[in-house]
């Protein structure tokens, strides 16, 4: 569809944006479905955010996602905030409502969705744990506990502090005491006893860090284990593919970029987003 004054624009707020699949993500929905809008990566400084949000409501963007480093500092600049973001302390998305801007944070149910299509009904509970302690390791914690009610959930992260402060901020959602914190020095035993292991740290991103793995040790999944790594260039990454081999299920961090950009898609549009032509196109690169 061609552009012209009708269409509506969407926008990524960050810095840097230029690696971005958002905007291929977006479009490609955007063309398959025929809706009259654009989408368009921006990059923005720390220090111009606040001029970036109140350009979405004299521009009257259909709204924006937002990513690094400014999904905790956005919040103060919005009108309103779901609790969910509220609880992570960041917003990925924001939705324009005339003149009122709505924060939201869809890596929740972005991370859930494939879980869920997975995992099913024997997570409930089971105990879990998350490598990393940082922004994206927040949305999983909140979403493990206020989905499965884990009877343990351990985070384990190389900066102690970090995974401490992490567990305290979330400590009003999880009433049954599950937050454990370890070292990645102690936490084999913690590795080999739960059902799920989540990576949500950037160890195997492609390029630079292509091939690392937050846990060498393969022979500590089983059949039992479920493994999701939000690392999502490799689409398969070392840690997944060891702990296949082990007999693991694995889950891939392309079905959390896709999901948490539907659930974005869906706010902006009140449209499913058609995700087929979604996967065709980012595997197509």
């Amino acid at each position: 569809m061609p552009l012209d004054a009708t269409t509506q624009l969407v926008t990524l707020l960050g810095h840097p944006v230029e690696h971005s699949l958002s905007p291929r993500i977006h479009n490609t929905a955007f063309r398959a479905q025929d809706v009259n809008a654009a989408y368009v990566a921006t990059p923005v400084r720390p220090e111009a955010l606040g001029d970036a949000v109140a350009g979405l409501r004299a521009l009257q963007f259909l709204g924006a996602n937002v990513t690094t480093p400014h999904k905790e500092a956005v919040l103060p600049v919005l009108d309103e905030v779901t609790e969910r973001a509220r609880a992570v302390g960041a917003v990925n998305t924001i939705v324009r409502d005339g003149g009122r801007l709505h924060g939201d944070n869809t890596d929740i149910a972005g991370f859930l969705r494939p879980l869920e299509e997975r995992g099913g009904d024997a997570l409930e509970g089971a105990p879990m744990l998350v490598f990393g302690a940082g922004g994206a390791a927040r949305a999983v914690v909140y979403g493990l506990l206020s989905h499965y009610r884990p009877e343990r959930l351990t985070i384990v992260a190389r900066r102690p502090d970090q995974a401490e402060g992490l567990a305290a901020d979330l400590a009003a959602h999880d009433p049954d005491g599950a937050l454990r914190v370890s070292s990645f020095e102690e936490a084999a035993l913690s590795v080999r006893t739960s059902r799920l292991v989540v990576n949500a740290t950037p160890l195997g991103m492609a390029p630079d860090r292509r091939g690392q793995t937050p846990w060498p040790n393969p022979v500590d999944f089983t059949a039992d284990h479920v493994v999701y790594d939000l690392v999502y260039t490799p689409e398969e990454t070392r840690l997944l593919r060891e702990a296949a081999a082990e007999g693991a299920t694995p889950i891939g961090g392309l079905d959390m970029l896709v999901e948490q950009a539907a659930a974005a898609y869906r706010q902006w549009t009140d449209r499913s987003m058609p995700q087929a032509a979604v996967y065709d196109a980012l595997r197509a690169d």
